[in-house]
């Protein structure tokens, strides 16, 4: 290999011309946007969209200044800081990856306690949109309720010290209040996590905050902000060693460098008090009917994920794709998908559930994407119940089948028992780890234990044909293993009755 070229402004002109870089002169971006969370899919995402703006060049005010919360984002910000805020994405074809520099961040936020450099940059009347990654559980909502988490410590302490908060959230508060003193107006709150209803959830969560210290700010917020609702769509494995290879063997010394596969959407409300980028120019949509697609993607791509990874991590799978590669694995995807997730999904233009289906198998089982299932389990206490359970509900609702997800419910409790079929112990993978380990632990002798999480499953443990298949799974994958367990679904759909 020739000898790497580190990843600068000063050495775009020197990389090979293979490699798509920036075609507009970044000096002469100015900020727009902060986006706090700046990960990997943020890097995808968000931030190639604007990117292809620049590239067309339009909409040069609206560049990135990047912010993260917690203690450890200190250490991406210093990576991204020694290559002038250049990330360098890789797309995962099977038939052969391309890698392209991205350029639309401009700044990074310093990474303090208290968040007055965040707050001071979010003051700034130039910022017209706060954006977020955070997680899905990230939004301070309570499991079993669906409301605002009043009682968190986070948010406790950004009640009392609304000047020093400890949230991302309490930061945006603090930033509106000195924009509204200063004069300079709102700015438009961007949720781009996997929940439906991002937006509104986002502004329940900045207004409820608020009114726990400034009632008056609550209301100016709730009145003068707008939250739209988006949906976003790329598949984004976690950087390792491997990732950093892949961009070497385009020549570039990148840290930080982000692998995606072909496929990107992203659906938005077109809801914005302070203007917005014309992000539809290079492929977004924007759309009065975010739900429908938002709902179509959570419940089929973001449950499909957790129907696959939990039987992964229990048979020690690595990848999505090694999952969709497992006959008896796929065979649940689809069965599932098929039989009791895309009956309540509703079609969008130009994609029908079932074809939706289909699209999401090829995607999962591109060979290219090292998807780990430890990424996709992770947070799992936030996912099942955002993207397994309100599809449970409907089909109890319905009076059809759950069998298939009340199995995948059963392969969650039984890898949070912590072991592998190979009898490797299951690293803790969850906020809640040591509370779901000890249900799923007591859930192995008596099944309703792991129900009994009501900050999860509500009143789930009352609903027999959710419960009783429940037991009948859990206690088939305890007693014939995990690949005879998925056999007996492929073939009965249910555990038959004993003669």
């Amino acid at each position: 290999m020739d000898e790497l070229i580190r990843l600068s402004n000063a050495t775009l002109g020197q990389l090979p011309e293979h490699v798509r870089v920036p075609r507009y002169d970044r000096a002469a971006l100015t900020p727009g946007i902060v986006h706090i969370g700046l990960g990997n899919f943020h890097r995808a995402h968000q931030a190639w969209y604007l990117h292809r703006l620049f590239d067309a060049g339009l909409c040069q005010d609206w560049a990135i200044i990047g912010a993260g919360v917690r203690p450890q984002d200190a250490a991406q910000r210093d990576k991204l800081a020694a290559q002038d805020w250049l990330t360098t994405l890789v797309e995962l074809d099977p038939s052969g990856s391309a890698a392209e520099v991205t350029g639309s961040m401009i700044g990074y936020a310093p990474v303090q306690e208290g968040h007055a450099a965040l707050i001071a940059q979010m003051a700034d009347p130039a910022i017209r949109i706060v954006a977020l990654t955070v997680t899905e559980g990230g939004y301070y909502t309570d499991p079993a309720s669906g409301g605002f988490d009043q009682g968190h410590p986070d948010i406790q302490h950004d009640a009392v010290r609304p000047d020093t908060p400890r949230t991302a959230f309490g930061a945006m508060i603090a930033a509106l209040k000195h924009r509204r003193a200063a004069g300079h107006g709102p700015f438009t709150g961007l949720s781009c996590d996997n929940l439906q209803g991002n937006g509104d959830i986002l502004r329940r969560t900045l207004v409820s905050l608020a009114a726990l210290s400034d009632p008056d700010l609550a209301a100016w917020i709730n009145e003068a902000c707008s939250f739209p609702n988006s949906m976003v769509d790329c598949i984004v494995p976690a950087t390792g060693p491997k990732e950093i290879a892949l961009a070497q063997s385009f020549g570039i010394d990148d840290r930080a460098p982000v692998t995606h596969e072909t496929f990107r959407q992203w659906v938005i409300e077109d809801d914005f008090c302070a203007g917005r980028p014309d992000w539809d120019s290079v492929g977004a949509t924007f759309t009065n009917d975010v739900h429908s697609y938002e709902a179509m993607k959570i419940r089929i791509l973001n449950a499909g994920h957790q129907v696959l990874a939990n039987a992964g991590e229990i048979l020690g799978l690595e990848t999505i794709a090694d999952c969709m590669g497992d006959p008896l694995i796929s065979a649940l995807f689809r069965k599932v998908q098929t039989e009791e997730i895309a009956p309540h999904v509703t079609a969008v233009p130009g994609m029908t559930p079932a074809a939706y289906v289909a699209l999401i198998e090829t995607r999962f089982a591109n060979p290219a994407i090292v998807d780990t299932t430890r990424r996709v389990t992770f947070d799992g206490s936030s996912r099942h119940t955002g993207f397994i359970l309100p599809t449970l509900r409907e089909g109890l609702a319905a009076g059809t089948s759950v069998e298939g997800l009340a199995l995948v419910e059963a392969l969650w409790a039984r890898m949070c028992e912590g072991t592998r079929e190979d009898g490797s112990l299951i690293a803790p993978n969850d906020p809640f780890w040591p509370q779901l380990n000890t249900a799923a632990r007591a859930a192995r002798s008596r099944p309703a234990a792991w129900l009994e999480q009501g900050q999860f499953y509500g009143d789930l443990v009352q609903a027999a044909p959710f419960a009783d298949a429940f037991e009948r799974w859990l206690g088939a994958l305890w007693s014939e293993g995990c690949e005879a367990t998925l056999d007996t679904y492929r073939q009965h759909g249910r555990i038959p009755e004993q003669a």
